[in-house]
């Protein structure tokens, strides 16, 4: 080969080995860079000037299969179910205004309980002045610690001369010096506030509270309460056969308590028919409507959390209570 040719020769390589170089050069730089195709991608779904938007794991079904189990129960709360003290006691405000107007329609022929804190006569029980909102007697020494009670906490008022007498004819039907003014005195007491507030806070100690209370401790509900607290207002507390201790004593030898593990309905019943018995030995007290007509009509309707409406009737008088 001559020395022209083999220039050109060795130039024409020279150029083609030049012009592959070039060639993979452009092929490399035209190859996609994975970090710039990735992002070219998520900028294809990202509006402009945003932030691409990744899904969280712990959000993302598919990244926590079991996302479903990791969602506390309380994110969706069981319905709440009424306490026992605002359905069933008698202690709640509506259940109690209820009994107040069950004593009320018993005792004064009224369900306006509250005009009767001036009420006041002998109705012949041997148990001399009956008066106020549940039927204080001056003979069986609720009257006297009620009064006492309102001279404590307003010392000179209308009704406190009498305070000696009280004490002297507790015990008995007597009207020893408390004739003629202790009625007209009486009236005129019921019509302070204190007064008023007396009676409430009396009822409550010695009769309303203790026989919710053991009404409670026995397993009853709202009915059995108040059928324990009109007791405790007519017979009183005590453990003789007459009183509300001797009574329930008595309905104890019949049926079991549902504290006991008996049944309300059954222990209900015998309580009724004891203090019935009970009510039979007094002359004054042979009309046993308050029993008959009122509480067991609630019993035999097994209303035992006294829901209203309720419809009774006493003495010959039907009531209601919406």
């Amino acid at each position: 080969m001559n020395r022209t040719v083999r220039r050109f020769w060795l130039a024409g390589a020279a150029g083609v080995a030049v012009l592959a170089l070039l060639v993979v050069v452009l092929v490399k730089l035209a190859a996609p860079t994975p970090g710039i195709a990735s992002a070219a991608v998520e900028g294809t779904s990202t509006p402009s000037g945003s932030e691409p938007v990744t899904a969280s794991p712990s959000t993302s079904p598919a990244a926590t299969p079991n996302a479903t189990s990791s969602v506390s129960p309380t994110a969706t709360p069981s319905p709440t179910k009424a306490t026992s003290s605002t359905v069933t006691n008698l202690d709640s405000p509506a259940k109690k205004e209820i009994a107040m107007k069950l004593v009320s329609s018993a005792e004064n022929s009224s369900l306006n309980w509250k005009a009767q804190y001036k009420y006041i006569e002998d109705i012949d029980d041997g148990r001399g002045y009956t008066g106020g909102i549940i039927g204080f007697c001056s003979g069986t020494h609720d009257m006297l610690e009620l009064v006492e009670l309102y001279t404590k906490r307003k010392p000179g008022n209308v009704l406190a001369k009498y305070l000696p007498a009280l004490r002297a004819v507790d015990g008995s039907d007597s009207h020893a010096g408390l004739d003629p003014g202790y009625p007209a005195d009486w009236a005129t007491a019921a019509k302070d506030s204190a007064f008023q507030q007396a009676q409430n806070d009396e009822r409550d100690r010695v009769y309303f509270t203790p026989a919710v209370r053991q009404g409670k401790a026995d397993g009853l509900r709202a009915l059995g309460q108040f059928i324990y607290y009109d007791a405790l207002v007519m017979h009183g507390p005590g453990s003789d056969p007459v009183s509300f201790g001797g009574i329930r004593a008595a309905a104890m030898r019949k049926a079991k308590t549902p504290a006991q593990g008996g049944d309300e309905y059954a222990y209900l019943t015998a309580f009724l028919d004891a203090r019935k018995a009970a009510m039979l030995t007094e002359a004054a007290h042979e009309n046993t409507d308050r029993v008959d007509t009122e509480q067991r009509v609630f019993l035999k309707a097994r209303n035992f959390t006294l829901a209203t409406p309720l419809r009774w009737s006493v003495y010959g008088d039907s009531y209601t209570i919406s």
